[in-house]
């Protein structure tokens, strides 16, 4: 059997790029969806494509082509619900195609529309190639950011979008994102670690159903500064920070020297932990949970998940792809979206 929509309302699912595992990953959930006691999804996808990527790999399943969102939930059962893509993507795996850009972006706008227009419960996106889309003029730094800029245009409000990854045994937030490294310190202030942390405990709270949020602040530099003798960034900018956020209430403690707080007893003593750069968040969560931990983005007016891994091109038509991580992505976004539905009904 397969877990009840929420609200009767499917996930949409972007398929990423089509030289990947984004399709590959798709057709075995769906094979799949009842071994994992998954919950209807469609994907926003080239019909013919996917159907070639099913031959490749020996998936026997049906795959249908639907004219809205809506009709997902019944279609589930019996086939994959397809809404087909304008812009056709080709079928090569291992073999990135200028051309496939424009369906790539086409996946990620259309589901993450149904998301914002309420007919998805959430959106769930499979990885892309990067490097395949700024070479067809996609301008942003990744997924993340043109995510938020999908929803702000939207909404007509400002979006700040905050990256959570989450795994059986750790949770932590970047609060600078995909810059480079020699930039962080230029970009990290007091007021971004504040709205980062009000925007993690709020989410906490309301997705996540954790009633009082334990976060945990990482300091930027070695020793947490050591008192200043390693940096006055974390006395002068994450230590302010931290102040501010205990005054709004929310159960906070840091500056933290960072290679000192992901051990297991340490761990035990936080929900998410604060970070301050992209590696020194992401690198022991996927240490700990690489097949298993998930890609949350916060901030939004939608629930967003993702595998916390790449295209894996190599693997793409293999049959060799783990589904691990984008099954987790599927189940997160499902709980998650149960427990807004149902924070928001009490």
């Amino acid at each position: 059997m397969t877990s009840p929509s929420v609200a009767g309302l499917p996930l949409a699912v972007s398929v990423g790029e089509p030289s990947g595992i984004g399709p590959d990953l798709v057709l075995t959930c769906h094979r799949d969806r009842a071994l994992f006691n998954l919950a209807p999804f469609f994907t926003v996808a080239d019909v013919d494509m996917l159907q070639s990527r099913a031959a490749r790999l020996g998936i026997d399943i049906s795959i249908a082509a639907i004219d809205r969102p809506e009709d997902a939930v019944a279609v589930f059962p019996a086939a994959l619900p397809v809404l087909p893509l304008e812009n056709r993507h080709e079928d090569a795996p291992g073999a990135t195609n200028p051309a496939n850009a424009a369906g790539t972006i086409e996946s990620i706008e259309r589901a993450t529309r149904y998301a914002l227009e309420g007919r998805a419960a959430a959106l769930v996106t499979a990885p892309i190639e990067k490097k395949a889309l700024y070479d067809a003029g996609f301008d942003h730094p990744g997924h993340t950011e043109f995510l938020a800029a999908l929803c702000q245009r939207h909404s007509g409000h400002s979006v700040q979008p905050v990256m959570l990854l989450t795994g059986p045994e750790l949770s932590s937030v970047p609060v600078t994102i995909h810059i480079p490294l020699s930039d962080v310190p230029k970009a990290l202030t007091t007021e971004l670690v504040v709205s980062t942390g009000r925007i993690v405990a709020r989410h906490l709270k309301r997705d996540f159903g954790i009633a009082q949020p334990r976060l945990a602040v990482a300091g930027l530099n070695p020793h947490a500064g050591e008192q200043g003798t390693m940096g006055r960034e974390d006395i002068e900018i994450v230590a302010p920070a931290i102040e501010r956020l205990r005054k709004d209430g929310i159960t906070v403690h840091g500056p933290l020297p960072a290679d000192t707080m992901f051990h297991a007893e340490a761990r035990r003593t936080y929900d998410v932990a604060l970070c301050m750069y992209h590696d020194q968040a992401l690198i022991p969560v996927k240490t700990l949970g690489f097949d298993e931990s998930v890609n949350v983005t916060l901030g939004l007016p939608i629930i967003r998940t993702s595998p916390d891994h790449g295209t894996a091109a190599a693997r793409a038509g293999t049959g060799q792809a783990r589904t691990a991580s984008f099954i987790a992505a599927l189940t997160l976004a499902s709980r998650m979206a149960a427990i807004r539905a149902g924070s928001a009904g009490a």
